[in-house]
């Protein structure tokens, strides 16, 4: 390591115009990788926190989410430096000890692998759509079997990404998944315009705010953590400083802030108090521009899917205290974890509910009150004191949402319904704003 960084500040003193364009070409593959990491199944739920919070509560509670996540992003690699710890588990466990190491790697693992077997739902549940669409390809043809897709795409895509040993080398396929994602937006605003208002706003549409506001900041917590995967995307910069770190940070969760926002808006006021946790499964199956974008997520989510296994590879291999695998580890630890995340989304198609509680077990814990924890026990000075003021509230906000949100959801869980055509597609006037079947 030592002769590595030596042959860096060399070439840097040497031909540093070079090293200036590697690190900032660094610093914009961290930040495609941080965006992706961010803008992934959680996005379709978006505009269902809008339907539980209400439009203008909802946005209000998406800004400061995103506001939460960049603070604590950049407070979890502050802690990292203070302790000189390199990734999320050993910052817990320098900080709390082999407890707080058990609890970490424990949620560190369960919400990417959750994220996982989402993703791979998602896919099953959205191309089999698509596939349906091609002539000749019906509901009883193989091409619309989800278990079939779900296992076409382990094979061919996710499983050859996620065998990757250098999370910047999918720099180029987080690009990719961005350009998707603007594509999907563009496609949810056209439907906003044209299929709106043929449906109507249902009662208390626009109402200020709901009383199951919290399950939505559930949602949207689930939507925008990226912390499980902060230290892995901060070493692939080539000079990793904290200066560095926080522009990549606020660039990363300000465009996913801006993706984010428009995407919930415009799908929320398409269908209004009709959006379901799965936008997709609103449109109708007649609607090409829907398909369209329904082929654009699934692919989208495809690429996104090796970012969470890299963070859950990482976790079992640190849980071993192996930071550097061998080849046939590294390969069979990774065929372990899809092979079972694969089994999983196989056996069940809604995780609706699971999601919710994934966000109020997991997210709001890596979010709101561990970095923040971690921070107030490394830094001097008492709580509510100076800098230890706003990780002191957070712990308190989190600690709230969490509880109530466990509550809520136990309470009011979400609906599913896969692949239930909604009422409003055998409406003579919505059929006419689509494309013919």
């Amino acid at each position: 390591m030592a002769q590595q960084l030596n042959s860096e500040e060399g070439m840097a003193l040497i031909n540093p115009q070079k090293a200036a364009r590697e690190c900032r070409r660094s610093m914009t593959s961290a930040s495609f990788n941080f965006i992706n990491s961010i803008i992934g199944s959680g996005i379709i739920g978006l505009p269902y926190a809008l339907n539980q919070a209400g439009l203008p509560f909802g946005l209000l509670l998406l800004i400061v989410v995103a506001f939460i996540t960049d603070y604590s992003i950049v407070l979890l690699i502050r802690g990292g430096n203070l302790s000189g710890s390199n990734s999320y588990q050993s910052l817990v466990q320098n900080t709390f000890g082999f407890p707080g190491f058990v609890i970490l790697s424990a949620l560190q693992f369960l919400y990417p692998f959750i994220a996982m077997i989402s993703y791979n739902i998602t896919t099953g549940d959205t191309l089999t759509k698509v596939f349906q669409r091609i002539p000749g390809v019906g509901p009883d043809h193989i091409l619309a079997e989800r278990h079939f897709v779900i296992l076409l795409a382990t094979f061919f895509f996710t499983l050859p990404l996620s065998l990757y040993r250098n999370i910047e080398k999918l720099g180029k396929v987080s690009f990719l998944s961005m350009a998707l994602t603007l594509t999907i937006l563009i496609t949810v605003i056209i439907r906003a315009a044209t299929l709106g208002p043929h449906i109507g706003p249902t009662e208390n549409a626009w109402a200020f705010a709901k009383w199951n506001a919290i399950q939505a900041v559930s949602v949207m917590s689930f939507a925008f953590i990226c912390h499980h995967n902060s230290f892995l995307i901060y070493g692939s910069l080539k000079q990793p400083t904290l200066a560095n770190w926080s522009l990549v940070t606020h660039i990363s969760v300000g465009s996913a802030l801006i993706i984010s926002a428009a995407f919930a808006v415009a799908g929320y006021s398409t269908f209004t108090g009709y959006t379901q946790g799965d936008i997709f499964e609103n449109y109708c199956r007649n609607d090409n521009l829907a398909t369209f974008g329904r082929f654009c997520f699934g692919f989208s989510i495809i690429t996104t899917f090796p970012l969470e296994c890299f963070v859950t590879r990482e976790v079992v291999s640190n849980a071993f205290s192996r930071n550097d695998l061998s080849k046939a580890e590294h390969a069979a630890i990774t065929i372990l974890i899809i092979a079972l995340c694969t089994s999983i989304s196989l056996a069940y198609d809604c995780l609706g509910v699971v999601l919710e509680l994934n966000g109020a077990l997991s997210a709001i814990p890596l979010i709101f009150i561990i970095p923040s924890a971690c921070f107030i026990k490394l830094s001097p000075g008492r709580w509510f004191q100076g800098e230890n003021l706003i990780p002191a509230i957070l712990i308190l906000i989190g600690m709230f949402v969490m509880i109530t949100g466990l509550i809520m959801t136990g309470l009011y869980p979400q609906d599913c319904s896969h692949g239930v055509e909604m009422f409003y597609c055998a409406d003579a006037n919505i059929s006419g704003t689509l494309p013919p079947g």
